[in-house]
């Protein structure tokens, strides 16, 4: 029989995201670009095994603020925050498993953005979007980035966390985005990153048991 995508090639596997079987190479070729691939697909998780991370050359035409510079010192210091915006993440992929790669990193850029201008002038300016997918992101993380600083000031008596801080955290957020996709428009190899990092955030159901926040204050 022949592949039911090219009905050229001979049939060698079961393609779980048509139901029905399809050749090697439009396996290859297709492959999250215009099949939704299913995580638990054979094929798919070998593909991801032996792919490479992303090089500069392919990172040249993404949205990377190279002038936000990240050091270490700021990794210890806001490890919690970064662990929490990506937590936040996790759980929203869960909710939403039609959502890829590429939904989520348009979001941490819209929103990080935001935060570029905030920084740089104090004015509070929302990235306009019409995108709900962006939209749902930038309030639930927003979210977590007040819950933050909600509990500074419970432990602390003030709140340190500043806007330019934030900036950091999302763009860390965008550069980690856009190393760990495999650059394919229906990808979701960043969200099966984020899965597996935080597997208490994705359930079957993709809800979190309880309502105590991840974030630890140190």
């Amino acid at each position: 029989m022949s592949c039911e995508i090219c009905h050229n090639r001979k049939e060698k596997r079961f393609c779980p995201a048509i139901h029905g079987r399809i050749c090697p190479q439009c396996c290859g070729e297709q492959r999250e670009v215009t099949l939704d691939c299913p995580e638990d697909c054979s094929y798919l998780q070998q593909a991801r095994a032996r792919e490479k991370a992303r090089t500069p050359e392919q990172l040249a035409g993404e949205e990377l603020f190279p002038k936000v510079e990240i050091g270490q010192r700021f990794y210890y210091e806001r490890e919690p925050l970064i662990g929490g915006l990506l937590y936040e993440l996790t759980r929203l992929g869960g909710l939403h498993r039609d959502w890829n790669d590429r939904d989520l990193s348009g979001a941490l850029t819209a929103l990080a953005r935001s935060y570029e201008r905030l920084a740089g002038s104090g004015i509070i300016y929302n990235e306009s979007t019409t995108n709900p997918i962006h939209q749902a992101v930038a309030e639930e993380l927003q979210k977590r980035i007040d819950q933050y600083r909600q509990l500074e000031q419970q432990k602390l008596g003030y709140s340190s966390l500043k806007d330019s801080e934030v900036l950091k955290a999302l763009v860390f957020l965008v550069r980690t985005a856009q190393v760990r996709t495999s650059g394919r428009p229906r990808s979701r190899a960043f969200l099966s990153y984020l899965a597996e990092q935080f597997p208490e955030a994705r359930q079957k159901t993709g809800l979190v048991n309880g309502s105590a926040s991840s974030l630890i204050v140190p």
